[in-house]
């Protein structure tokens, strides 16, 4: 359906290897300078318009030469760390095999309903080369790697701390809780405050003005949230950091914060939805969805588009099931539906959430004109989450995530200190 956003997605659940090898490799012919050293491994300017590129893709952020301007720099950073995050991988001895980057990408291709291959042509019509998105997906699996092999074992949650979160939890049954979705742009340096500031103003303009939040979250935010696209899920404002949770509690659903500073960096908060009580989480909704599509070219006439406009409208009063629609959308020219789909809400493009949002099972989504055509989804059933208290369990694990994700925005604070970087 938006294929693109879906499988930039699960950027944060890919692979790693050779990119320290492969960045100290001679330069190409492409490359037209030099961008960065990071401990004598060179970033090339085509290495970074190649990020760039793949940034503005991912992000929804208009591709034009004032946009490019105002966030290379912050792309340079965020390719500075990943070299330094490389690097930590190789000298812990972290591999991954090539079996693994497939397998990422044929999970990629079927989350956004295309194939490995078309993955790759929606790169290369964007002017992004493959190689740059299996760079980026394998330094972020093998940091994960190395985050886990080095940080886990001294991760401890105590009962104590268990039992505290359920306390307050229980206590604040009755409260608000909000839907939040969450950037951290971090720094090391106070001195450079001010410029990170900056640059987090221009990301809540981006997304104010049409970027989806959750591609920017997982291009540029350095919480454990990224690889969920900034969703921290429901929580009452004594679950937020301090200065956070009195933006948060101002706020209307569907408002997008300026930056705001505490002592871990710049947040930029997305305030989803609120609810008083401990009411269902409408994020964790089961649905089974089926894509159909009516081709239609990009340039086609206005009596073709008008064809189409009728067909859709016929094709949607005439269904009242999955199994109606797969065989209606066969009535009309080109017309296929893909195979059903079992979906949490959570785990949907938001555009594909809020697509869907209201219609009843039988019933297909509003038509959206694509590159493809016109192209609708059908809710073949739809399951509401049952409203409860989280498990023990359930917190253990956001604890110990919690504590690995802090032990490891240190440990790159650390290896930033530690490393020689010359800007050129």
């Amino acid at each position: 359906m938006f294929p693109l956003t879906a499988f930039i997605a699960l950027l944060a659940m890919m692979p790693a290897v050779a990119f320290a090898q492969a960045a100290a490799a001679p330069a190409t012919s492409n490359t037209q300078g030099i961008a960065a050293v990071v401990n004598d491994l060179v970033i090339s300017s085509y290495d970074l318009d190649q990020r760039v590129k793949l940034v503005l893709l991912s992000s929804g952020i208009p591709n034009t030469p004032e946009n490019v301007s105002r966030i290379r720099g912050q792309v340079l950073r965020s390719l500075v760390d990943e070299y330094l995050k490389a690097q930590e991988a190789e000298r812990l001895n972290i591999s991954v095999t090539q079996k693994e980057v497939e397998d990422a990408f044929q999970r990629i291709a079927q989350r956004s309903n295309m194939t490995p291959e078309q993955i790759t042509e929606t790169l290369k019509a964007g002017g992004v080369s493959k190689a740059t998105l299996e760079q980026q997906i394998r330094v972020d699996m093998a940091w994960n790697k190395a985050m886990q092999q080095r940080f886990a074992p001294l991760v401890t949650v105590g009962e104590n701390e268990i039992n505290e979160v359920m306390r307050r939890l229980q206590e604040e049954a009755g409260e608000p809780r909000y839907l939040v979705s969450e950037i951290l742009i971090s720094f090391d340096n106070p001195g450079h405050a001010d410029e990170i500031s900056a640059g987090a103003q221009r990301l809540a303009d981006q997304i104010r003005q049409g970027a989806p939040f959750e591609a920017v979250a997982r291009q540029f935010s350095q919480s454990a949230s990224a690889a969920n696209g900034g969703d921290i899920g429901w929580v009452h404002a004594s679950q937020l950091p301090e200065g956070v949770r009195e933006v948060v509690t101002k706020m209307q659903p569907d408002m997008v914060s300026d930056p705001i500073r505490t002592l871990n960096g710049f947040y930029i908060i997305a305030l989803r939805a609120m609810q008083t009580g401990t009411g269902a989480d409408p994020m964790r909704d089961q649905y089974e969805l089926m894509q159909v599509l009516l081709p239609l070219t990009p340039d086609a006439d206005a009596q073709a588009v008008n064809r189409r406009a009728r067909e859709v409208n016929e094709f949607r009063n005439s269904i009242s099931s999955c199994d109606d629609a797969a065989q209606q959308i066969k009535k009309y020219v080109s017309g296929v539906a893909s195979p059903r789909q079992q979906a949490i809400a959570g785990q949907l493009d938001p555009r594909i959430r809020q697509a869907i949002a209201g219609v009843p099972v039988g019933k297909s989504s509003e038509p959206i004109r694509s590159e493809r055509g016109v192209e609708m989804i059908v809710v073949c059933g739809h399951k509401a989450a049952e409203g409860e208290m989280p498990t023990r369990e359930q917190i253990d694990n956001s604890l110990f995530e919690q504590q690995l994700s802090m032990m490891s925005r240190r440990h790159l604070r650390d290896l930033r200190r530690d490393a020689v970087v010359v800007y050129r």
